[in-house]
């Protein structure tokens, strides 16, 4: 015990407290000793029910799920980053009239994402001005990619609406600021509550993490492959002290799409957990790639 104290690898918070790791300890716990859990029939059927019926829902739907169950599991924070492919298309848009010159701009793409935007416009538009910029749309933006509505393609759509131009262009805007909002990193965390009351956690730590999330999200973006473990020791971006964090990449096909994880205190049992990350991480990314195949069938049937 004296000796991994002298080596940097348990510590002793005060004199009347036991030795306790230290985040090297647990590194090289992780890293070199840990054996993982191996998870029981029993344990896959309980993480499939919590994730529930999967076989109707869209892709953030799945991932929401998961990160659910994962937080309620685990007791800590659950934590997903995740982006629209770059293959995958727009497959539907609709202009929804709401007010006095206000319409909302509904986009969805192929792997089940929906954005919409609200835009005012100058005018009222008539149904005929609407069922022309729905088959406008319908011609000259369904089926394609998300990452090729460049600043060209979009002055050549603005151009290419005549004399619906100056009416119509605001709604064609909108739909480019949706897409570009697609392919960027969006983080979501569930759970911040079991944070709240954990001991070990600072509460004002916390509170700064449930206010600048989106730091995390040059953490989850870099590259790395199977399961990652961080601890806040070891990165400047990390806003809560004594804290750790354990993620692993989900896959559409052979893409990464995003990452799903948990925060908590550095003190977790991490045989236990890494195993129900692997699992719902690797979860949905059978389900997600296996509407892919659908999908690419379906159209080849067509």
């Amino acid at each position: 015990m004296a000796l991994l104290e002298q080596l940097g690898y348990l510590e002793q918070p005060h004199t009347s407290a036991g030795r306790i790791p230290t985040f090297s300890g647990y590194r090289i716990y992780i890293d070199r000793i840990m054996q993982k859990n191996s998870l029981s029939s029993e344990e896959i059927d309980r993480l499939d029910s919590m994730l529930g019926e999967t076989e109707n829902l869209t892709e953030e739907l799945i991932i929401q799920s998961a990160s659910k169950a994962l937080a309620e599991l685990t007791q800590c924070a659950a934590v997903v980053s995740s982006s629209a492919p770059k293959y995958s298309v727009i497959s539907k848009v609709e202009v929804i009239p709401t007010g006095k010159r206000l319409y909302v701009i509904l986009l969805i793409t192929s792997n089940g994402s929906i954005k919409n935007k609200a835009c005012r416009l100058e005018f009222d538009l008539s149904h005929e001005q609407l069922d022309y910029f729905t088959q406008f749309i319908e011609e000259n933006l369904q089926g394609v990619s998300v990452e090729e509505l460049s600043d060209d393609r979009l002055n050549n759509l603005v151009e290419a609406l005549g004399t619906y131009m100056m009416t119509l262009s605001p709604l064609v805007q909108g739909i480019y600021e949706l897409s570009k909002g697609l392919l960027q990193e969006e983080l979501t965390v569930s759970g911040e509550r079991n944070l709240l009351s954990c001991n070990e956690l600072d509460k004002m730590d916390v509170i700064r993490f449930m206010e600048h999330k989106s730091e995390l999200e040059g953490i989850l973006s870099d590259s790395f492959s199977g399961i990652h473990v961080m601890f806040s020791e070891e990165n400047d971006q990390f806003v809560i002290g004594n804290s750790s964090m354990i993620v692993s990449n989900y896959q559409k096909g052979d893409k990464k799409v995003g990452s799903l994880g948990i925060i908590g205190p550095m003190r977790l049992d991490y045989a236990k957990i890494i195993p129900y990350i692997e699992y719902f991480s690797n979860k949905i990314s059978n389900l997600i790639s296996d509407d892919k195949e659908a999908d690419r069938k379906e159209d080849d049937n067509e």
